[in-house]
């Protein structure tokens, strides 16, 4: 074959296969590039070392239902109250702990140390604590008191190691099905039991106020019992607070559980401290063993369907699960309130918080106060 015929074919070949091949290459490295700088870089703010803040994942509409209201803090956090873990800052699974609030009951011991403190009617109008650990431990909590269906339901939502001290068969029946690791103080017999807890007649003659438990003695005998320590769920997500000259003036937050006011529950806000100082029926709400006065960071007001009674011994029946459209909600933070809406598809899952946009609610960081009631009009501010 003539030289210059093997030339001209080799150009050819070079032009129709070898070129095609590194005009891929070029923009698959052009593509890499391009992908690398999407993505998100993380912002640090004063009072943030060691947490990340995220702009929330949307839709490119800017909505869907993992679109969040602001800027979220993330990283090493823990998931009830959004502090960052450390030596002091704990993150183990949550602790929920039955609390009564009778008038006898009171001063409570230990409520100052919970990240979620859920407040919700019993029967004869008296309301009854749902009190979740996780960051801190409490040496003493109490008094301690029996569980009822719905508040099993709304401790399930958060998968810990649920506490009590007895109660009826039917809702032993119901415990059962939600498949919770628990712990019993009365040792009934129907589920584990715990024998750290303790009766303390020196706060009152009448059995009912005297059972105490530690939240440090509950989780060695959730170990016994071969029960994690770690994991949880939180319907919770968190944000940095906001700036002082950002805070609203809402400094005081009214809610009526029962016709009786001796469970009327206020928070007065503090601006300067961005929290809110609790007070039942009148007084400040404090602490048994310290003095201290309860202070929290957000109030979620939560309407829900709460009737009653419903057999001969008056216990009540409060829906703890259902869809936006029938669940109002109302947000309290840095001073202000935002109205929106709660739903979860079942006791199993979280509590799911939005804004009246549809977006998941950030609250601030630290301890919240959640009251379930029937009706807007209880709620005053």
């Amino acid at each position: 074959m003539d030289h210059r015929i093997k030339i001209l074919i080799k150009s050819f070949l070079f032009m129709f296969l070898i070129l095609p091949l590194i005009f891929i290459s070029v923009l698959s490295g052009c593509k890499a590039d391009e992908s690398s700088e999407e993505i998100s870089v993380t912002e640090q703010e004063e009072g943030t070392e060691g947490e990340e803040l995220e702009e929330s994942a949307e839709t490119e509409d800017g909505t869907g239902e993992d679109a969040v209201a602001g800027t979220e803090i993330t990283g090493n956090i823990n998931i009830l109250s959004g502090l960052e873990i450390s030596d002091t800052v704990k993150s183990s699974r949550p602790i929920a702990i039955m609390v009564e609030n009778t008038p006898d009951a009171r001063p409570q011991s230990g409520l100052i140390y919970a990240d979620i403190i859920f407040e919700v009617v019993d029967e004869y109008g008296v309301t009854r604590y749902v009190v979740i650990y996780s960051s801190y431990e409490a040496e003493i909590v109490g008094p301690v008191r029996s569980a009822r269906i719905y508040y099993a339901e709304i401790a399930r939502g958060f998968d810990p190691v649920y506490v009590f001290w007895g109660t009826y068969v039917e809702c032993f029946d119901v415990i059962k099905k939600l498949d919770m690791d628990v712990l019993d103080g009365n040792q009934m017999g129907y589920v584990a039991s715990t024998n750290s807890g303790w009766r303390d007649y020196n706060r009152s003659n009448i059995t009912e106020h005297t059972a105490f438990m530690s939240t440090i003695k509950l989780k060695e005998d959730a170990l016994v019992n071969e029960y994690s320590l770690e994991g949880g769920q939180s319907p919770l997500r968190f944000k940095i607070d906001a700036a002082e000259a950002d805070r609203g003036s809402i400094d005081d937050i009214a809610i009526n559980f029962s016709d009786q006011s001796a469970y009327e529950a206020n928070f007065e806000y503090n601006k300067e401290e961005n929290v809110y100082y609790k007070y039942q029926a009148g007084l400040p709400h404090t602490d048994y063993e310290t003095g201290e006065q309860i202070s929290v960071n957000n109030v979620i007001v939560m309407i829900t369907d709460i009737e009653g009674p419903i057999d001969e011994s008056n216990h009540m029946a409060v829906r703890t699960t259902g869809t936006s459209d029938i669940g109002k909600a109302f947000y309290f933070m840095d001073g202000t309130v935002k109205e929106g809406t709660w739903e979860r598809t079942s006791a199993f899952d979280p509590f799911i918080y939005r804004n009246s946009n549809g977006e998941i609610i950030l609250f601030n960081r630290g301890s919240t106060w959640v009251a379930m009631i029937q009706d807007t009009g209880r709620l005053t501010y």
